[in-house]
C-alpha cells in the first residue's frame, strides 16, 4: 500500500489537506491517510464494479425469482456499505504494519531469488494459499456456534446480486479476507502484483455473484464461479472455495451446479414466467 499511499500524498494530501509540519513518514499520518485511502477505495471499487456487472452482466430476470427478497438490493447495498467501513479498521492496521517494511513484499523484480519466474509463482501460489485458507475460515463460519452471529447476514441474500458481494457482517468480511494479508508476512511478493491482485480479489467476489453461469466446459470442475457459488447461497453446505472447487472435492462439499443442470435459479424462474405466461391464456 506504500505506492498508493506516496501518490496520494504526492497529489492530494501534502500540498492539499495536511501542513507542513506533518512529515510524509510520521506513524498518525500514514495511519489516518491510510484509513483514508482504503476505505475511499474500496467503496469506490465495490460501487463501481458492482453497478457495472449489475447493470451490463446481471440478468435482471432473476429479480423474480421468488426467494429474491423485498428491496434487496438496497439491502445488499447498505451493509456492504457499512461493512467495508468496519472492516477497513483493522485492515489499516495490518496496512500500517506492511508500509512500515514489516512484510516480505519487495520493490523489484530483482528482488525476486527466481526473477520473473518467481512472480510467476507467486501469483500461483497466493491463489492456491487463499484458496484453502478462506475454504476453511468460511466453512468454519458456517458452524453453528458463529453463524447466527456472523455469516447469517450474507445468506440472506438467497439469489444474490453482484452488490451481495460484500454484503457481510463486517467481522465476517475481515476474517475471510485475512489470507490476503497474511500471506505477504509469510511469501516474498512484488508490491505492484500485491496490489494487482487485490484488486482482482475484489472482482472476482462480485463476479461470482453475478448470476452469470458460463464458464467454459473443460473448466466447470476446476473453477469455482457464479454457478457453483450460487448453489452455496441456495443449499447452504456446498461449494465454500473462493475460486477452485479443489478443497471442497478434498472436503467432501463439492456440489456441481444446479444451473448446469436444468435446475438453476433461470430455470426456476423461467418455469414461472412460463406457468404465468399459460394462466393469462
Amino acid at each position: 500500500m506504500d505506492h498508493v499511499l506516496n501518490i496520494a500524498d504526492h497529489y492530494i494530501f501534502t500540498p492539499y489537506v495536511y501542513p507542513t509540519s506533518w512529515t510524509e513518514d510520521e506513524a498518525l499520518r500514514q495511519i489516518v491517510s491510510l484509513w483514508v485511502v482504503t476505505t475511499l477505495g474500496a467503496e469506490l471499487l465495490y460501487l463501481s464494479f458492482g453497478a457495472l456487472n449489475f447493470y451490463y452482466v446481471f440478468d435482471h430476470k432473476l429479480m423474480k425469482h421468488p426467494q429474491f427478497i423485498k428491496d434487496q438490493v438496497r439491502k445488499e447495498i447498505r451493509l456492504g456499505i457499512v461493512s467495508i467501513f468496519w472492516m477497513s479498521f483493522p485492515t489499516v492496521a495490518i496496512f500500517f504494519w506492511e508500509v512500515r517494511g514489516h512484510s516480505k513484499l519487495y520493490n523489484n523484480i530483482s528482488d525476486s531469488y527466481l526473477g520473473w519466474p518467481g512472480v510467476i509463482l507467486s501469483i500461483a501460489s497466493f491463489l492456491f494459499f487463499t484458496d484453502m485458507s478462506i475454504y476453511w475460515i468460511h466453512r468454519c463460519l458456517h458452524h453453528k456456534s458463529v453463524y447466527k452471529q456472523l455469516h447469517k447476514q450474507h445468506h440472506i441474500f438467497k439469489v444474490p446480486t453482484p452488490f451481495a458481494s460484500h454484503a457481510f457482517h463486517p467481522l465476517d468480511g475481515f476474517l475471510q479476507s485475512l489470507p490476503y494479508h497474511v500471506y505477504t508476512f509469510i511469501f516474498p511478493l512484488h508490491k505492484v502484483v500485491y496490489l494487482s491482485l487485490f484488486v482482482f480479489v475484489n472482482f472476482w467476489t462480485i463476479s461470482i455473484h453475478d448470476g452469470d453461469y458460463r464458464i467454459p466446459e473443460p473448466l466447470i470442475c476446476l473453477i469455482n464461479g457464479a454457478a457453483h457459488h450460487v448453489d452455496h447461497h441456495l443449499h447452504f453446505n456446498y461449494n465454500y472455495g473462493q475460486y477452485f472447487t479443489l478443497w471442497d472435492r478434498l472436503g467432501g462439499s463439492y456440489r456441481h451446479p444446479s444451473a448446469l443442470l436444468g435446475d438453476g435459479s433461470h430455470d426456476h424462474v423461467r418455469k414461472l414466467m412460463a406457468e404465468a405466461a399459460r394462466q393469462k391464456t
